[in-house]
């Protein structure tokens, strides 16, 4: 077998090979990729070489990531509760595929040192989607959020840590948003005044599921809280969902929070990034087939509040985006990754499209949901 060599950074390549050797992973260190998706995370697929047991070599592949310790304040609680929640899972599906993370001779599953906090974990070979077309991918993607929500629905929420405290609460995104724009650190308020009015004038509706939940209207549950399309890793041949992957947002929440924010970054018509902002909105199709994923697994768990609210929490959730997108614009930057000035005004303008797409379109989305609803309650 030849294997080529390709290029790396030489201080990249120690940096990972010496978190390689804390996490006691055997075998030579041979490559490694950076992986672009994920605003938040840095995140390395790297490669070791094995014997395959008859004297050939093969590839063995870890996933390393250095957290983002601006964004993950906690990151040891971070990594306490992604060992509960995946040990969880196991027992339920010792079977199926599932995350292991590795631990350090010190029965760590994380390493802090001078370069920042790592983790090394078992990579899945599989394929991801960014954006999909596809009906039968997305209803997939669906069953597979409703299965992980299912999976927890009896572990004691109280046993997590807020990895990021308030993190859906969105009044509380709304009251940053408006301390930053008193403040303008950065001097940027007037150019996104548009926007900033346009959010101001929709706060009572994004608002309301928070509302909601602390009237004791909306049940909190273990809830996964980055639910995006490309947070599911697929079998590349049958598009078979295997498993629910970047755990760090795993807390308790509301139902709503991971469908909501399913159906933003999945049913847009654009990518959250477009710079044309204007050909944002949300695809009925795409809405439906997930929907019907996760009411699949999810609509004999979910009370009566939590299904009328399905087709709101999408709206909400375009919204509360858009006010963690410009807030972050308006202090410079500092918790989203960019690629370019101006990248997190880009994607505050693609997310109010999308909001208000959703908004015309919202009864649509509410019977989809009640019919999704009904339907598989009979089944039970």
């Amino acid at each position: 077998m030849r294997i080529n060599i390709p290029e790396m950074n030489p201080e990249t390549m120690r940096k990972l090979l010496a978190v390689g050797e804390a996490f006691r992973i055997p075998g030579p260190f041979f490559s490694y990729e950076e992986i672009k998706v994920g605003n938040v995370n840095h995140s390395y697929k790297v490669n070791y070489i094995r014997d395959d047991g008859s004297g050939m070599a093969k590839i063995k592949s870890y996933l390393v990531q250095r957290v983002n310790t601006y964004a993950f304040q906690h990151p040891v609680e971070l990594m306490q509760n992604i060992d509960k929640v995946t040990e969880h899972i196991r027992q339920k599906r010792p079977e199926a595929v599932s995350l292991h993370f590795h631990h350090t001779a010190e029965r760590k599953n994380y390493l802090m040192d001078t370069d920042g906090f790592w983790r090394l974990s078992n990579y899945v070979p599989s394929v991801t989607y960014s954006t999909c077309d596809d009906l039968d991918v997305v209803r997939n993607a669906g069953q597979a959020f409703g299965d992980f929500q299912v999976m927890l629905s009896d572990f004691d929420a109280s046993k997590l840590f807020y990895t990021i405290p308030d993190f859906h609460d969105t009044r509380k995104r709304y009251e940053k948003l408006k301390a930053d724009m008193a403040a303008d650190p950065c001097g940027r308020v007037a150019e996104v005044r548009p926007e900033l009015d346009w959010l101001l004038s929709v706060e009572e509706e994004a608002c309301r599921m928070t509302d909601m939940y602390r009237r004791g209207e909306l049940p909190l549950r273990v809830t996964h809280n980055d639910t995006k399309i490309n947070n599911v890793l697929f079998d590349e041949k049958t598009s078979r969902a295997l498993v629910v992957i970047d755990l760090d947002t795993v807390m308790p929440g509301l139902v709503g929070h991971d469908f909501g924010d399913a159906i933003r970054f999945a049913a847009n018509f654009v990518e959250e990034d477009c710079p044309e902002a204007e050909k944002a909105g949300l695809n009925l199709n795409i809405f439906w087939a997930f929907a019907e994923g996760f009411l699949e697994q999810t609509a004999r768990e979910l009370c009566e509040s939590e299904v009328e609210t399905l087709g709101l929490s999408c709206f909400v959730l375009a919204c509360e985006l858009a006010t963690r997108f410009l807030d972050d614009y308006l202090v410079g930057d500092k918790y989203f990754k960019t690629d370019y000035p101006g990248h997190n005004l880009v994607r505050t303008r693609c997310q109010i499209a999308l909001a208000k797409d959703m908004l015309k379109k919202m009864d649509a989305m509410n019977a989809i949901v009640r019919d999704c609803a009904r339907r598989y309650k009979e089944q039970e």
